[in-house]
């Protein structure tokens, strides 16, 4: 999981950017995020760094509870947690933030989109899984629980937690949790039929 062609870094790369401007999207429209950035938004609200430095601690700490359940990390690993971090905090101030909330609801849609353009070029590579796929997959393996439920729970721990904080959550929180897995699902097929990254041997 550290050895790859250069194509395959290259949709890695572009996928993780990808994936934190859609984040990024998602916070300047201001009518909820995603459980994550619900987390580092509560996160925020009690350390004042930007969401993208309390994406990142949050990533290293989640990373942290591989250790029991033996997690490899890979290169993919490392690099989502850099570049959806360094993302969110580069690519916020180039959206504007909407004067409406049909507006809001639009750079939602818009957000979800790219987060599952992003998911569909940087996951297929093969070079280890962003830190809540890698814990969710380490739960599911060694506690036998269906990992649609782990998913779940950790989620919803996320969500509970940053709402406790002050996270913001709303519509957009909402539209992204019904969403985004059917987004991802087609951009797959699309990234597939115009040139599907090719995994690390």
């Amino acid at each position: 999981m550290w050895k790859a062609r250069p194509k395959t870094f290259f949709y890695l790369m572009l996928g993780n950017w990808l994936y934190g401007t859609g984040e990024a999207i998602l916070i300047k429209a201001d009518i909820g995020q995603s459980a994550g950035t619900v987390l580092a938004q509560g996160i925020q609200n009690l350390t004042g760094d930007t969401i993208g430095w309390t994406s990142f601690y949050i990533s290293i700490g989640v990373m942290f509870l591989w250790i029991p359940l033996k997690n490899k990390v890979g290169i993919g690993t490392v690099l989502n947690i850099i570049f959806v971090s360094v993302a969110i905090d580069v690519m916020i101030p180039f959206f504007p933030t909407p004067d409406s909330y049909p507006l809001s609801v639009l750079m939602v849609l818009i957000g979800i989109l790219v987060i599952g353009l992003g998911s569909a070029f940087y996951i297929p590579s093969n070079l280890g899984p962003g830190p809540r796929d890698g814990l969710m997959t380490g739960l599911h393996y060694r506690t036998g629980i269906p990992i649609g439920r782990v998913r779940f729970a950790i989620e919803a721990i996320f969500l509970l937690g940053g709402w406790l904080l002050g996270g913001s959550v709303g519509l957009g929180t909402v539209l992204v949790t019904v969403l985004v897995g059917e987004v991802v699902a087609i951009f797959f097929g699309i990234v597939g039929r115009v040139g599907k990254p090719s995994p690390s041997r």
